[in-house]
């Protein structure tokens, strides 16, 4: 008989939860509930087995042995026989900070010997036998574009501040660069504390912990350099911890140069081979690749050598290949990229067929009256009246026109068209002061030079007048009015956005004829590839940009010069100035480019302003662009940060200045960039300031790169306003819009809408005065405004170059370096 099945009471004390709450429930789930439907569970994500203990425990091995190779091969390249050194760069941000002195500690803290004259001041190499690594100290001037160069491939960077001055304005224009850029491990140091009275030591400690915290906030501690216990302290921790990468410069290689030797070649001595030597960082490097040497640009690889120190210094700096070791890697002639950086248009692909003789004839009587109805045409275009403030000189006035015409490099109509906005945000001016002001008409001629004033003026009398250069009193008062124009277009772009007024000269049909209504600015079709300029066809643009980068990394990835390896790189077709600008004691950098990264293309990149710069920043305005490990000269458009997507047309909305508050997009052609890059936008002359504080570099924004896509619509739009004459319930008469009725039946299609949220149409057109009848979807007020909106797109200008430093001017420089040794002030606290 089998055994008897066990009797088991029914649980009585069986828990019971405490059910879902119906007000915590969402009007999707109650809808669906109250209609009987029940939700489908899904299984993407589930695992449909359960594991076991076994399982589990593996998968625990399995992720600990990851992050332990990752840590090793984070740590390989700093141990061994041939170990790269950690380099650190020594910054000091006060006037009274010397960075050899604190090197010069750190040195003594292990009985090592300062090289006091013995190699540059950017490869003081300290062995720490006792943790078995060596450091690379850079000691760097008070100097913006160093400071920068040395962070971007520096492991740690060592701050230097004083106990005895505070930070002046270049040092916190220093930390906030350093900040926006990107950096590793930071480590304050603080000089001179000895000459702090004991009781108030511990105060200034505090006060500047809480300054770098604010910069940095995983510096935690501030750290002193005078006692050897506290120098080694720094030392170990130098050397025990794993350098915190800066992922943007972590997927391509980098070099700091120990040495830069050049050859110049039998044909031309401005020209010939150059070679790098240092240690490689980063990324792998393969010779089909190009080097990047900032102001000075791209250039080919030649050979690539394997330099370790013992070979180093067995077999001497000479280049020559009979005593170089062995190589690395040459370049593949089929796979190097090229220097060609941009396409060659063809001009002639809608080239026709030249007419005939007979088909001439009756022709050429023609052309010549055309001439001369141009010649005359050109002579009365060339005159133009501008307004100008009441009491304004002919000097003046003329510097005022000419600056009206920089603001239009576009095409004939897009050059129209912006000196039509221009003029018409001026005419809807609403500030009070404004209204006070008188002004006053003027004609100038087509050399820019004031030919007569609406007073009646002698004409020779102002041209003798202009003929002179201007005094320092009228230098300052154009300038006052320069910045005075600015900000009242500032001004009235955010009081009354993209408005104008439609000319009565000039039919608007024809004012207005490359501009489109759209439906709705987010979904209504817009086709990218229509009327594109001729500077589409210089750049370059890829099916699928996420997949091109995906191959691009994982081809580098196999390179044959691995990161770690102290190599020599010999390049081809370098110029002399390269090697004759190279100065020990500034910091030499090169960075590998990717492929494709010296290939032009359209680059949109986030920008938002910086708080300590409240001047207006146009669209189209100069701007010296910190992009990357590369710096060029740009004048980019502004536009929206607006997202897009698949059900989106792309399109977005252009703005004439870069607002406070809000981030933008700057759009730009430039070479295409791989990863997200920060991006540093700075004015090619510092800005005037009334302040003792030095002249400091003028930083107008910060921000990444976005995307590399030509495709990405720029729409400028511009609104037409019209008043209501009459209203009749949901119909109304509205006038000043337009002034002929041709302009009403051809702008009939498009869309209106008013301030107060409604929308019509135009039904028909009253009169010879441009008045129409309107119907809109319910009675508006008299006080409304009706609105219509017109887009047109714009694209960048073919005006990226390369900003070098050595082709500023003295006070371009300037701004760059910062003061030394000032006299002592007492630290707030």
């Amino acid at each position: 008989m089998g055994a008897e099945p066990k009797f088991h009471h029914r649980a009585s004390l069986k828990q019971t939860n405490k059910p879902f709450k119906r007000r915590f429930a969402t009007k999707n789930s109650m809808r669906d509930k109250a209609k009987g439907r029940t939700q489908r569970v899904s299984l993407k994500g589930k695992v449909l087995r359960k594991h076991s203990r076994a399982d589990r425990r593996n998968a625990v091995r399995t992720e600990q042995r990851k992050k332990r190779d990752h840590i090793v091969m984070s740590t390989r390249i700093f141990s061994g026989r041939h170990r790269a050194p950690k380099v650190v760069a020594v910054i000091p941000l006060c006037a009274d900070i010397s960075a050899s002195d604190i090197v010069r500690n750190l040195f003594a803290c292990v009985d090592e010997p300062y090289p006091e004259e013995k190699g540059p001041k950017t490869a003081r190499i300290l062995n720490v036998s006792r943790f078995k690594q060596t450091i690379q100290f850079v000691e760097l001037e008070r100097n913006v574009l160093d400071i920068l160069d040395a962070a971007k491939v520096a492991d740690y960077v060592i701050m230097g501040i004083s106990a005895e001055v505070e930070v002046d304005a270049f040092g916190e224009h220093c930390l906030s660069a350093l900040q926006n850029q990107g950096h590793p491990g930071v480590f304050p140091i603080v000089q001179g504390m000895e000459t702090v009275v004991p009781k108030r030591q511990n105060d200034v400690k505090k006060s500047l912990q809480s300054f770098m915290s604010h910069f940095f906030p995983e510096a935690d501690k501030v750290y002193s350099t005078e006692t050897p216990t506290e120098a080694l302290a720094i030392l170990r921790m130098i050397t025990a911890q794993v350098p915190k990468g800066v992922k943007w410069r972590e997927i391509r290689p980098y070099m700091l140069a120990d040495s830069v030797e050049f050859e110049p070649s039998a044909e031309d001595s401005q020209v010939g081979r150059l070679a790098l030597t240092g240690y490689l960082r980063g990324a792998n490097l393969s010779a089909n690749r190009l080097i990047h040497i900032p102001n000075f640009g791209d250039y080919q690889i030649e050979q690539i050598y394997h330099v370790p120190v013992a070979v180093e210094a067995a077999k001497g700096d000479s280049i020559e290949e009979d005593d170089e070791p062995a190589v690395l890697d040459q370049p593949d002639p089929e796979h190097q990229d090229s220097l060609v950086e941009a396409n060659e248009p063809n001009t002639l692909t809608n080239e026709q067929t030249w007419p005939e003789d007979e088909e001439m004839n009756g022709w050429n009587e023609r052309m010549q009256e055309m001439e001369e109805e141009e010649s005359r045409m050109a002579a009365a275009k060339d005159k133009r009246t501008i307004t100008v403030p009441k009491g304004t000189s002919t000097y003046q006035a003329s510097w005022i026109a000419a600056t009206q015409g920089d603001d239009n490099e576009s095409d004939d109509s897009d050059a129209s068209s912006d000196e039509d906005d221009d003029m018409d945000s001026g005419s809807d001016d609403g500030s009070e002061e404004e209204d006070e002001e008188e002004y006053e008409e003027m004609v100038v001629g087509a050399d820019g030079k004031i030919v007569s004033a609406s007073d009646d003026e002698n004409d020779d009398e102002a041209s003798d007048k202009d003929d002179g250069l201007p005094t320092a009193e009228e230098e300052a008062l154009q300038l006052k009015a320069y910045l005075k124009e600015r900000e009242r277009q500032n001004r009235d772009d955010v009081n009354f956005p993209d408005e104008v007024d439609t000319p009565m000269e000039v039919s608007a049909r024809e004012r207005f004829a490359r501009f489109r209504g759209l439906q709705s600015f987010r979904t209504s079709p817009w086709d990218p590839y229509e009327n594109l300029p001729l500077d589409y066809a210089r750049i370059f643009q890829f099916e699928s940009f996420k997949r091109t980068q995906q191959r691009v990394l994982r081809v580098a990835a196999d390179s044959a010069a691995k990161s770690g390896m102290r190599i020599r790189i010999v390049l081809r077709a370098a110029p002399a100035q390269i090697a004759a600008s190279y100065n020990p004691s500034r910091p030499f950098v090169a960075f590998g480019l990717m492929q494709h990264e010296h290939q032009m293309s359209v680059v949109h990149f986030t920008v938002m302003r910086s708080e300590g710069y409240s001047e207006p920043v146009r669209s189209k305005d100069p701007l010296v662009a910190h992009f990357g490990f590369r710096r060029y000269n740009v004048r980019p458009l502004f536009s929206q940060h607006s997202l897009g997507g698949s059900n989106t047309n792309g399109v977005h909305k252009f703005e004439r200045f870069l607002k406070p508050g809000v981030v933008s997009v700057g759009t730009v052609y430039a070479p295409i960039q791989f990863g997200t890059v920060p991006v540093s936008l700075y004015l090619p002359t510092p800005a005037a300031t009334s302040d003792m504080a030095g002249v400091i570099p003028t930083l107008v924004g910060t921000g990444s790169s976005l995307e590399v896509n030509p495709s990405r619509i720029l729409a400028k739009r511009i609104i037409l306003t019209g008043a209501p004459f009459k209203i009749h319930k949901r119909s109304a008469v509205i006038r000043y819009m337009f002034f002929s009725p041709e302009d009403v039946n051809w702008f009939k299609p498009v869309q209106l809408h008013t301030k107060h949220g409604r929308t019509g149409h135009i039904f028909e057109s009253l009169g010879t005065h441009g008045y129409m009848k309107c119907v809109f979807d319910g009675p508006i007020k008299q006080m409304d405004t009706v609105c219509m909106n017109l887009y047109k797109r714009v694209y960048p200008k073919w005006n990226t170059s390369l900003w070098s430093e050595h082709a500023q001017d003295e006070e371009q420089k300037l701004q760059w370096i910062g003061p030394v040794m000032q006299k002592p002030e007492d630290m707030e606290l």
